[in-house]
């Protein structure tokens, strides 16, 4: 946690206090579009194009619901390497008369890039697809993607959860229509803060229908009735702002900004490598490709009793998570050194020996 985020909660609490409802009007209401626009200038998206939400199923659901599924055009395609809860979502969607095709890995790390962009046809709506894999961190080849779906008509549905903060990312370069994810991984931000790029041309015709006093041309008018929608961002925010999340959020874009995502991204790579070749020494299998053009910044590595392991490393206080048919994921950031690299692997080979020991 950045150490700004203490006069962030302290200040956010201090205005509740001495402005109270006076804040909205001063402070509150304008701060989604600020956070929209700090995380939008680290993915070069134009201003006033990104939006704010609690997380990002909320954005998932706020970009479904500006289309309909009855007609021919009713396809959805992803991949079965998503996050579960964008896979849960658009599963659910079948109800709505949405028809989902999954894209099956072969190998648990990549996505097979030919065979989804032969299931995007005349009849697919939406790709959500992840820019980088949570499991193995596999960069999609979004471009392509993007490319395939615009030729047939559909829209791509970005989630960059796993990469914005570290691997770079351009809006306008990709073409994209919608980029979605949270700051809580590489963005250094807290939980509850979730973000909706919107290509500004979609922005100014689509009609979301997941939509609230927010997304009103004059929401203290409190008027009665059908809404009048404002312009992007706040055409696809929905209910009262998540206030205290997003003052969390601020202190980490700013790091992040400041540091610059291409060092950033400089600097991963080579740490990356590194884990990679220290668990090879020790023979462990890394679910994570080899090639740094197509590795985001963590690295899956599966040890013997890895789900053991992770505990027993986080009773260490060496950070790390692990995920079914991953591993052990180590993410090491800016601020990680490389001696702590060293530590965290040589951690796991004695932990690993202990267990060994105490199994005999």
């Amino acid at each position: 946690m950045p150490r700004g985020v203490y006069g962030a909660m302290k200040g956010y609490a201090d205005t509740w206090a001495t402005r109270g409802v006076r804040a909205w009007e001063e402070k509150w209401w304008m701060l989604g579009a600020e956070v929209g626009n700090e995380v939008g200038a680290l993915m070069n998206a134009p201003a006033h194009s990104v939006s704010v939400h609690q997380n990002v199923t909320t954005c998932q659901a706020v970009v479904a619901s500006c289309f309909e599924f009855s007609g021919k055009r009713n396809n959805v395609v992803y991949s079965d390497m998503n996050f579960p809860s964008v896979m849960y979502f658009w599963e659910a969607q079948r109800a709505n008369g949405a028809r989902v095709h999954m894209v099956k890995t072969d190998d648990g790390i990549t996505v097979p890039t030919e065979r989804l962009l032969a299931a995007i046809d005349d009849e697919t709506l939406l790709v959500p697809i992840s820019h980088v894999l949570f499991r193995s961190s596999y960069i999609n080849d979004a471009k392509a993607i993007i490319d395939k779906a615009h030729q047939v008509g559909a829209l791509v549905v970005l989630d960059t959860f796993q990469s914005l903060g570290t691997v770079p990312v351009d809006v306008q370069a990709l073409d994209v229509d919608f980029v979605c994810g949270g700051v809580l991984k590489w963005l250094c931000g807290g939980p509850g803060t979730a973000y909706l790029y919107v290509r500004p041309d979609l922005g100014r015709k689509l009609i979301p229908k997941f939509t609230g006093w927010a997304a009103h041309e004059n929401p203290f008018a409190f008027e009665v009735g059908s809404n009048r929608y404002t312009e992007p961002p706040y055409r696809f925010m929905n209910g009262t702002p998540h206030v205290p999340s997003l003052e969390a959020a601020r202190p980490g874009l700013k790091i992040i900004t400041e540091v610059g995502i291409d060092r950033i991204r400089e600097k991963s790579k080579r740490q990356t490598a590194r884990l990679i070749e220290l668990a090879d020494k020790h023979g462990w299998r890394v679910n994570t490709p080899r090639n740094p053009e197509k590795r985001g910044g963590t690295v899956s590595i599966d040890m013997p009793d890895s789900e053991e392991v992770c505990r027993e490393l986080l009773n260490r206080q060496v950070l790390v998570d692990w995920r079914p048919q991953a591993g052990v994921r180590f993410s090491p950031h800016f601020y990680s050194k490389e001696e702590e690299l060293e530590t965290a692997l040589s951690t796991v080979d004695e932990i690993l020996k202990e267990r060994a020991v105490s199994s005999r």
